[in-house]
């Protein structure tokens, strides 16, 4: 069970992370938008995922499909959700005007989105209905983790790589821009693994202060070092410090998600209502509302601080536009066979009884926000950390490109986009968790009641 659910973040990652580090990049720099016109473009799709969210949440926890509650979502939504990731890359539109060109990039970009909504939802709520054990959650979070960035790996190192093989013959591979991307999901080989036994050593609030600490030094480290000289003649001390960063956020952000099946259970203590999909649907906003401050910040500084798309001899990476759309076709294509998987490896065990479904309205996810403060105090740093890895997944692609090309408003620009811009947002986290109250001794309390009632 365990690998089987893990396998379904491995897929969402695939797909998804494709788009969050590379889409910008492509729009820019391929299919050749304007910085502040994609800026709003990620804006305004990450407003509808506001509107669309509550309703897919208060959907899935009143509706039982034949194939599973949740992950009966994982097929009826992850085929429509890989044909519209396929499109997103796919640079049809040349030779048309920049307005037919904008239309079609929102239209792929706002389906793919609420398509990622339908997987995700009910993914997140999946998590939460398979097991009470609270020992059980942290294993599976682990699992979970560790195969999502496994599919980060694949795609933050991979496909730099897979587009310049599948390119016209170029000059030398992307081989320093795939080990730099590739190393902001390393870490979580290392250490996801002793996530469990971090967390009983220190605790959970002081596992978030540790790694989110190291990840501010990183950032600190690469901002510094970018000012000593181009970046390829000190690539080693760079590599180091992307790991160090890359070190504390994997974990940190890594184990968020095990407090999602926490303010579940709480919400069922204190209102009798197992609302997974809609606590999901909740966080979602919130991790959303994250990207969508991460989605705007790079194309908004890149557009103030008048960043020019690098020329074909001074792009690190293929402007081959085919390449580009057959890298994700493979992708996408691996990651619902891996959704697949996913539905038939996972059975729900811990759902809301039928009286208790027809009871679900959308109103509930505002109430439940209002008296559950744990998913609130979670809620907000999700927005704060997803705005973080927005924002640094988007630049990273940007600071290895020839960085050194650009004007040195552009550079400082970039460097801030990577560096300092992600730190704030870091310490403004760091800040929001210390505020959360729902100790492991306090769930075990909590587990122990509920099924004693049971």
């Amino acid at each position: 069970m365990r690998l089987g659910f893990g396998s379904g973040d491995l897929a969402q990652n695939l797909i998804y992370q494709t788009i969050c580090m590379y889409l910008l990049f492509f729009y820019t720099e391929i299919y050749g938008l304007d910085p502040g016109m994609a800026a709003i473009m990620f804006l305004v799709v990450r407003i509808i995922d506001v509107l669309w969210d509550p309703l897919v949440g208060t959907f899935i926890d009143k509706h039982n499909p034949r194939w599973g509650k949740y992950r009966s979502y994982l097929i009826l939504a992850g085929l429509p959700l890989t044909v519209l990731a396929i499109l997103c890359f796919w640079n049809g539109m040349e030779g048309c005007t920049e307005t037919i060109k904008l239309v079609y990039a929102y239209v792929t970009y706002v389906g793919l989105s609420m398509l990622y909504t339908l997987v995700n939802v009910p993914y997140g709520a999946l998590h939460s209905s398979l097991t009470r054990d609270t020992n059980e959650i942290t294993v599976l979070t682990s699992v979970r983790m560790f195969m999502a960035n496994c599919g980060g790996l694949a795609v933050s190192a991979g496909i730099p790589i897979l587009v310049a093989a599948l390119a016209a013959p170029q000059g030398d591979m992307p081989w320093k821009m795939a080990a730099f991307m590739g190393l902001g999901s390393l870490p979580s080989f290392i250490f996801m693994p002793f996530v469990p036994a971090i967390k009983r050593k220190v605790g959970k609030k002081n596992m978030f202060y540790i790694f989110l600490t190291i990840a501010i030094i990183g950032m600190a480290m690469l901002y510094v070092i970018s000012h000593l000289g181009r970046v390829e003649d000190n690539i080693v001390l760079i590599y180091i410090a992307q790991f160090i960063k890359s070190t504390g956020v994997i974990v940190a952000t890594g184990y968020m998600w095990a407090l999602i099946p926490e303010v579940v259970t709480y919400a069922e203590y204190t209102s009798g209502k197992r609302i997974s999909g809609i606590v999901n649907a909740l966080t979602g906003i919130f991790f959303k509302a994250g990207m969508a401050l991460g989605g705007v910040i790079p194309g908004a500084v890149l557009a103030f601080t008048q960043y020019q798309p690098a020329a074909e001899a001074a792009s690190t990476l293929p402007k081959d536009s085919h390449a580009w759309f057959i890298a994700m076709l493979i992708y996408a294509l691996v990651g619902f066979a891996l959704l697949v998987f996913c539905f038939s490896q996972c059975k729900e065990r811990v759902v809301m009884s039928d009286e208790a479904t027809k009871n679900v309205k959308v109103s509930d996810l505002w109430m439940e926000f209002v008296r559950n403060r744990p998913l609130r105090i979670v809620a907000f740093f999700f927005i704060t950390a997803f705005a973080m890895m927005s924002v640094g997944n988007a630049a990273g692609a940007y600071f290895m490109n020839n960085m050194e090309t650009q004007t040195p408003l552009a550079q400082e620009g970039i460097r801030w986009l990577v560096c300092v811009i992600p730190a704030l947002l870091l310490i403004l986290a760091m800040f929001i968790i210390s505020k959360y109250e729902l100790t492991d001794e306090k769930m075990d309390e909590i587990n122990k009641e509920l099924t004693a009632k049971a």
